[in-house]
């Protein structure tokens, strides 16, 4: 099966794996199934490292993000113009305003993969076309 990962859920499983649920977990690590990390969640990653907000080491340049996306045999896949269609069309429901979320969300419905993420909000999103993995723990 293929799926999209919330940016969270990338980096709970690289530095905090206890914050993963179980379904999560093995979703992860069935190597049957397809695991994409949108180019979107490589920008906040970016910007996150640069506030501060995240400290992560083992990255002392950006290649080196990609190079552990490869190495969890992960793929990125690339923001292009059929998700920005997407996410024109996409109707935020209150009190989320948060726009990597739309992004991701709108990069899952495009490319039916289902979205994994710890955002509760983003449940809400199904009748608009997201199939959704709630990492609750």
């Amino acid at each position: 099966m293929r799926y999209l990962i919330d940016t969270n859920i990338f980096l709970f499983f690289i530095r905090e794996k206890d914050r993963l649920s179980k379904n999560v977990f093995d979703i992860l690590t069935d190597y049957e199934n397809i695991i994409y990390l949108s180019s979107e969640s490589i920008k906040e990653i970016i910007y996150l490292l640069r506030i501060g907000k995240i400290e992560m080491p083992i990255w002392k340049e950006t290649k080196d993000i990609f190079n552990h996306i490869d190495e969890l045999g992960f793929s990125v896949d690339y923001f292009k113009k059929e998700h920005i269609l997407t996410l024109g069309k996409l109707t935020p429901i209150p009190d989320h305003k948060d726009p990597v979320d739309h992004a991701i969300m709108a990069h899952a419905i495009t490319n039916k993969a289902t979205l994994v993420s710890s955002d509760s909000k983003m449940r809400f999103y199904g009748n608009q076309g997201l199939n959704f993995v709630w990492n609750r723990v």
